[in-house]
Order: C-alpha cells, then sequence, then structure tokens
C-alpha cells in the first residue's frame, strides 16, 4: 500500500506559453440612432489568472470614405461608444485606432451591410441524446437579394422561483413579516447571452431565403423552461469576407476536438497594424444594422412530462446528504405547560455572539409561521431554512425586466 501511494506524484504542467498581447477589436458598428459600441483588449497567456485585458485610453474614430469621421468616447473597460450613428449605404467606412503606446490601426473600408427584418422567430420540439427539448428556429429572406450572408447572436432571460416561499424575515432577532411586494426573494430572472458563433447563408441557393436555421437548443430538464423563458434573438447581414472570417473563427474555436474537425486555419480580418504590419490584429470591422425579434415560452405550453431539474433538489430534504447538516424546518414550539423550547433564538438570531453566517445550520432565514391549526391566531413558531433555498436573489435579480410579459 506504501508503494503503490509512493507512486502518486503531483503533476505540474510547464508554463504555456506563446505570443500575447495581440489586440482584439470587436462589436459590429449598428446603425439607427442607438449607440454604436466598439470593445477593445488583448490577448492573455492561458496560464494567467486574468483572462480579459481591457485597452484603455485608445482614441476610437469611425471615417467614411468621402472623409467624415465619428470619434468614439471610451466609456470604460475597454469599450467606446458613439450615439446616434447613421451609416449612409452609399459610403464605406473604416475603423481608425490609436492605442497609448502610438500604435497605429486602420481596417479596410467596408460596404454597409442592412440586416433584412427576421420574418420569425419560434420553436419546436426536439429530440436528443439527452432527451427531448426545444430548438429555437428563424426564418429569414432578403427580397433586393442582397443581403445572402448572415450571423445570429441571442439573450437568454428565463423566471427562477426559490424553493420556499419566504413570507416572513429577521431583523437580526425578531422575525417580522415580509413586504412581499417590494422585499420579493421567491421570484428572480437569471439571463445569459451567446457564446457561440451561428451563421447561416443562402448563397449556394435559387433564392435569398434561410428556413428554420436553429439558433440553439434547450433540453427539456433545464431549469430555463421550469417557469418562463425568453430569448432575444438578433440578426447580422455580411460580407461574403466577413462571413469567411467568422466561419473560419468558428471552425477554429468551436469545431476543433473531433477526428474529422478541420485544421487550424490562420484567421485573417480585414483590421491591420499600420506600426507593426507583421502582427496580427483580432477582429472583423462590419456596419450595418441589426434586426431583431423576442419571444415568450411559458412552462405551460410544453408537455406536462417535461421536468425541469431543480437547482434546489437539496431543499426538499430535512438533512443534506453531502454533508449531514440541517437544510431546513427549524421553528420554536412548546412542549407544553411553560416549556418553551427557541430554536429561532438558536437558529434565527444573527445578533447571537459568535453567530457563523457560514455554518449551515446557523444561516437559515425565516419562511412561515407554525400554529395549532389554520384559523388560530397564535404563532408557535417559525418554519426557516438555508439561504438557497429561500432567497433566490443568490442566484439572480428580483428586478423584473422590462420587457417581461
Amino acid at each position: 500500500m506504501a508503494a503503490l501511494l509512493s507512486c502518486k506524484k503531483p503533476y505540474n504542467p510547464p508554463n504555456l506559453t506563446g505570443p500575447t498581447g495581440y489586440l482584439v477589436v470587436e462589436g459590429i458598428l449598428n446603425g439607427g440612432g442607438d449607440s454604436a459600441v466598439i470593445k477593445l483588449s488583448r490577448t492573455v497567456s492561458i496560464n494567467k489568472k486574468t483572462t480579459i485585458a481591457p485597452e484603455l485610453n485608445a482614441i476610437v474614430s469611425v471615417q467614411s470614405d468621402q472623409g467624415a469621421s465619428y470619434p468614439f468616447t471610451a466609456t470604460g473597460n475597454g469599450n467606446y461608444a458613439f450615439v446616434g450613428f447613421n451609416p449612409d449605404v452609399n459610403q464605406k467606412y473604416r475603423i481608425s485606432i490609436k492605442t497609448v503606446k502610438n500604435e497605429q490601426i486602420l481596417s479596410d473600408y467596408t460596404v454597409v451591410m442592412n440586416s433584412p427584418p427576421l420574418d420569425s422567430l419560434y420553436y419546436d420540439r426536439k429530440g436528443s441524446v439527452f432527451g427531448p427539448g426545444i430548438n429555437i428556429n428563424v426564418n429569414t429572406h432578403d427580397p433586393t437579394g442582397k443581403a445572402r450572408y448572415f450571423r445570429w447572436d441571442y439573450q437568454e432571460t428565463w423566471e427562477i422561483h426559490s424553493y420556499y416561499y419566504s413570507r416572513y424575515k429577521s431583523n437580526g432577532d425578531t422575525v417580522l413579516t415580509r413586504d412581499t411586494i417590494n422585499d420579493n426573494i421567491f421570484r428572480c430572472w437569471k439571463g445569459d447571452t451567446s457564446s457561440s458563433i451561428v451563421l447561416g447563408t443562402s448563397a449556394l441557393l435559387s433564392q435569398p431565403v434561410i428556413s428554420n436555421a436553429t439558433i440553439i437548443s434547450v433540453d427539456s430538464h433545464d431549469e430555463k423552461l421550469g417557469v418562463e423563458y425568453s430569448i432575444l434573438v438578433k440578426q447580422y447581414a455580411l460580407t461574403a469576407d466577413a462571413y469567411k472570417f467568422y466561419e473560419n473563427l468558428k471552425a477554429n474555436t468551436q469545431d476543433l476536438g473531433s477526428l474529422f474537425a478541420p485544421e487550424p486555419t490562420q484567421i485573417t480580418g480585414n483590421i491591420h497594424s499600420l506600426t507593426n504590419p507583421a502582427e496580427p490584429v483580432v477582429g472583423y470591422f462590419c456596419v450595418g444594422s441589426a434586426s431583431s425579434r423576442r419571444i415568450f415560452i411559458r412552462k405551460g405550453e410544453l408537455p406536462m412530462s417535461w421536468v425541469s431539474y431543480l437547482y434546489y433538489h437539496d431543499c426538499m430534504f430535512f438533512v443534506d446528504s453531502k454533508n449531514n447538516t440541517p437544510r431546513c424546518c427549524y421553528y420554536s414550539y412548546y412542549l407544553g405547560g411553560n416549556d418553551f423550547i427557541n430554536q429561532v433564538n438558536e437558529f434565527i438570531n444573527y445578533n447571537k455572539p459568535n453567530y457563523d453566517p457560514y455554518a449551515g445550520t446557523l444561516d437559515l432565514l425565516p419562511v412561515d409561521t407554525i400554529r395549532s391549526n389554520p384559523q388560530s391566531t397564535i404563532i408557535l413558531g417559525y418554519t426557516a431554512a438555508v439561504h438557497e433555498c429561500v432567497d433566490c436573489t443568490l442566484r439572480g435579480s428580483n428586478k423584473m425586466p422590462d420587457f417581461w410579459k
């Protein structure tokens, strides 16, 4: 046994080093009067603790081929914005960047590609190795025939509920009635943005029409479908060169790792360093307005047999199976006569000396009252549970999104 244990040695991988510090330019210059935002950052080594290195204090502007210039303003964290940008479809545009190190970055001039409207955004049921679920699909077409290449991104929002509905709160040593309207901790919303590159083209089709293009799939057990789910899909029209750039980027970042995956290729965009032409600049400068649609999917619209995975699955148990600590439900109660056991003071008294909010058995929120019968006005005590079973704001926001139905 000792000999076997002595063979185990910690593995410390060698430092992963390589060229870093390349400028990354992100953002499509949208028209339509909204704020146009460009994000600048630098590539970092894979073994660095920091994954994002924003490029600060740069001088950023967009220039037209007819001499107009639009200076962008730094808004923090490597973001640069211009309010009210309305590109002219009869002009071409390029981006100019001057860094604090006096590096001069310039893109090629590019035409304006405005996206046609999204004809429809809908969902249909799917089957998968993980069980049934839904596909979010789009239909689109350009009657002018100009837009043949597309990219989509999306923003997801879904409603979550705590396992317990808390009608009470503690001010430190006393249980009080909770204002469930202004102090709601039962109903919250979470969100996510697309992290994959979704592309589509009608270039090889006889008609400039894209049908049933799947943007994202959601499995039936996903918590997103547990109450109500919404997705906002944005569509961008691309030039053939921009589409090729994103296609190569997708192949290098998403499609690697399988036996039949494509070989990594050099990703060349339309942004260049004039100061050091041999140094790559990561990104592709595009100009044009996007189109968008939003849909909502309620739990009641889906098959009753679809049961979402419960994040709070341990909350139904009195004792946590992982560490054998109680999760619910403490209360104060009478044994009879004058014998009274104040478990509230023991477990919901935050002002108690030596109170440890991370001790598990003490970190409890009151949930509801205990009475001898529902009509009784005498409160015997309170049920309570650990925070993650009661307070949804630990995982989301209790501020309802403006667009929520």
